[in-house]
């Protein structure tokens, strides 16, 4: 029965951690805890600059799109459009707030559904990443299906 890289068999795929993976340590963190920071301080500059200050986006959205000459459909489909936006970017943040408070748990870098640890190139592509590329995948294959 043939070994992938990772040392599983392709009919099973252990998400266990080897003895040689630890837990990250602060010192091991901290290059992300400064990305993840400076991700989150560049996300929140850009929302407020799109907000045009503490107003909300779909408030921003009337304002800039409630114009007598626009169509309802194109109001419509703009404020959508803000809605989606605004998701994205919470849901964004929220990954951010996620990832610093496993950092500040001493948990960061470890998969939050298998507990294997998760890449560092993994986490260098994406610092706010809290599932190992396997269980990613089985949580992006279930949201399909």
């Amino acid at each position: 029965m043939p070994i992938n890289d990772a040392g599983d068999t392709p009919e099973h795929h252990a998400c266990i951690p080897t003895p040689l993976e630890t837990l990250m340590d602060q010192t091991q963190a901290a290059p992300f805890l400064q990305q993840l920071l400076r991700t989150q301080t560049e996300l929140l500059a850009q929302l407020a600059a799109q907000r045009g200050g503490t107003i909300g986006r779909a408030e921003a959205a009337a304002n800039h799109f409630g114009q007598p000459e626009d169509s309802r459909a194109q109001v419509a489909a703009e404020r959508g459009l803000e809605f989606a936006l605004d998701g994205h970017e919470t849901a964004h943040l929220s990954a951010i707030d996620a990832a610093l408070a496993r950092i500040a748990a001493g948990t960061y870098g470890d998969c939050t559904d298998c507990g294997a640890h998760i890449t560092a190139a993994r986490l260098m592509a994406h610092p706010e990443a809290h599932r190992c590329v396997h269980c990613q995948e089985k949580a992006e294959h279930t949201a399909r299906h």
